[in-house]
């Protein structure tokens, strides 16, 4: 049985995203934001989704795709029997006129690496989900124009203009330039700024990843997720979102197609830990700025995800789309925004807690404080409030304890808050409440299995309750802690070591695929109580699922370990890099002792 990947890279610049397929064929493209509507979109529709691709003439070759070292910069190279070319990709990324330039625009070089290749060209935008293709006008003396979108869009080369627009094979003699412009016009001389542009963005993210605190246990990995992850911040807002895709399935025919393009508070809370470990704060305070933001405009509670300008109607429709591999239906908008998922607010607090503590982050506290105070009453408020939980269910709410445990967190955060800037009155309250949601989480515990449950009275597990054991809730009771990872283990592992959120059915039936986050977690808590080896193994089967570049998806069908769900999932790159940070001080803690 063949084993199912994304063949496919991405590129961006915090401004956009870009994926780029082994074809050099952009197959998702979304202008001008993370959640537009796509002027690329073969992924979900070969018919309806346009094309922009760059390829060999023949119909027999092979290609390759690799990054620049340490950057996100996409190179895919052709092998065919009239020669060799590479691709590179970037989207700009650089300081300029003191800020970041980061223009709606995607670079596309063409060069010629070994014999006569011969090149074909194909540039098909499309608008309206699909419905209406940009009709191409010849402009100037080296450029398109794409005339019937709701933009301007413009593409300058000097390749001959009528060689794309008749998509007719070229000789490849010498480097070819293509750059694609939203609503924006080339001013500079094309090679001379593409050259000076691709080499200010490679120095960006060479730079940025030697600022990093990079682990040495898997560092390549470690790196390549960061790198990731930067590119999921929607810097304009500091908003982080889950994924850059829609409706990529969790199983084939499952009908668990999502629209992923969102911020979800949990995965940005995780996504923000793993970069406060990687020592990336700017981002962090981007987030804090977007969170703050999000609940000045959501005084009484917070949702769960909201889209990335900070807007609370995530309206959810289905789009007359074939789908990825015929995979229907296609969302567009996400109806979790509507769920009550009380988790949230101690996530928040959480993402807070560094602007307080971290010497190296210089905000004034009190700014925060009022931000704190009305997320530690919105605790007290929804305690003992059942709600959808971590996982969404659409169709039932009980008293999770994942959820209490982020509650426990949230108040453990709050606790160091308030010593640090000597509040008394705020460390008593909540001290009082820790007091009250440790007895709550004590009441998921089942003396059978020695382990915490998913819900009081309940009679199954779901992988949140590794956090107990991740986020210190039983770093005081270690024995507990190794009897309910063995009863997890047994509930949720599948024979080849992959973890499921949970075996229990819920609203769409059973779930065949394994959630990649979860056996990160599971990987963490393995370290966490001194099962070092089991924890190295566990994590190298996880990285071992990636695709070609090393990109993780979403969920993994443990029966072949064909990677499923949106992709690239940042979810799942967190849990890469805070596993390994994990492992690593685990690692070096024996190797001093």
């Amino acid at each position: 049985m063949t084993r199912h990947t994304y063949q496919f890279g991405m590129i961006g610049n915090c401004s956009y995203l870009s994926y780029i397929d082994k074809r050099a064929n952009v197959v998702w493209q979304c202008w001008p934001h993370f959640d537009s509507d796509f002027l690329f979109g073969s992924l979900l529709d070969s018919d309806k989704g346009g094309a922009f691709s760059i390829c060999p003439a023949e119909e027999s070759y092979s290609s390759h795709q690799y990054y620049l070292e340490n950057t996100n910069v996409l190179v895919t190279q052709f092998e065919s029997a009239s020669g060799s070319f590479r691709v590179v990709d970037f989207a700009p990324r650089f300081e300029m006129y003191e800020r970041w330039h980061k223009p709606l625009k995607l670079f596309r070089k063409v060069e010629k690496v070994s014999g006569n290749p011969i090149v074909k060209i194909k540039c098909i935008p499309v608008c309206d989900h699909g419905k209406k293709q940009g009709q191409p006008v010849y402009g100037g003396s080296n450029h398109i124009s794409y005339e019937g979108l709701p933009y301007k869009l413009r593409l300058t080369t000097n390749v001959s203009k009528s060689d794309i627009v008749n998509q007719k094979s070229f000789l490849l003699t010498e480097n070819k330039y293509l750059v694609l412009s939203y609503n924006s016009e080339m001013s500079m001389p094309l090679t001379s700024m593409f050259e000076e542009f691709l080499r200010k963005t490679v120095d960006y993210w060479r730079t940025w990843v030697r600022r990093a605190t990079i682990p040495y246990f898997f560092q390549n990995e470690v790196i390549r997720s960061a790198l990731l992850l930067k590119l999921h911040q929607f810097e304009d807002t500091g908003a982080i979102i889950a994924s850059g895709t829609t409706s990529l399935p969790e199983h084939p025919g499952s009908q668990r197609n999502w629209d992923y393009r969102y911020c979800w508070i949990r995965d940005a809370y995780f996504t923000l830990s793993a970069l406060n470990s990687l020592s990336h704060f700017d981002e962090m305070e981007a987030y804090a700025h977007y969170i703050q933001n999000v609940v000045v405009n959501s005084p009484r509670s917070l949702q769960p995800v909201y889209g990335i300008d900070g807007s609370s109607k995530l309206d959810e429709s289905v789009l007359d789309l074939k789908g990825y591999l015929g995979n229907q239906p296609v969302r567009f908008g996400n109806a979790a925004y509507t769920q009550v998922q009380n988790d949230v607010y101690g996530q928040v607090i959480l993402t807070l807690l560094p602007l307080f503590i971290d010497g190296r982050v210089k905000w004034e506290p009190q700014a925060l404080l009022p931000l704190v105070e009305d997320l530690l009453n919105m605790i007290e408020e929804k305690m003992s409030e059942e709600d959808a939980g971590i996982w969404e269910y659409r169709a039932k709410k009980q008293l999770h304890a994942g959820t209490l445990t982020f509650h426990w967190a949230g108040l453990k955060a709050v606790m160091r808050i308030s010593k640090h800037i000597s509040n008394s009155t705020l460390e008593k309250k909540a001290q009082h409440l820790l007091t009250k949601v440790n007895s709550l989480i004590e009441e998921c515990y089942d003396p059978k299995t020695s382990s915490y449950v998913a819900a009081k009275n309940s009679d199954y597990h779901n992988a949140s309750e590794f956090l107990l054991i991740t986020m210190n809730y039983l770093k005081s009771s270690p024995e507990k802690a190794k009897t309910h990872l063995e009863a997890m283990e047994k509930a949720l592992k599948s024979d080849n070591d992959f973890i499921f959120r949970y075996r229990d059915t819920d609203d769409f039936g059973e779930t065949h695929s394994s959630f990649m986050i979860c056996g990160f977690w599971y990987a963490e808590a393995l370290a966490c109580v001194g099962r070092i080896d089991d924890a190295q193994e566990i994590f190298t089967k996880l990285v071992n699922t990636g695709n070609h570049l090393g990109i993780l998806s979403e969920d993994i069908d443990p029966s072949d370990r064909s990677q499923w769900g949106n992709f690239a999932q940042t979810y799942s790159h967190v849990g890469l890099i805070n596993a390994a940070f994990r492992i690593s001080s685990k690692l070096d803690r024996l190797i001093f002792e």
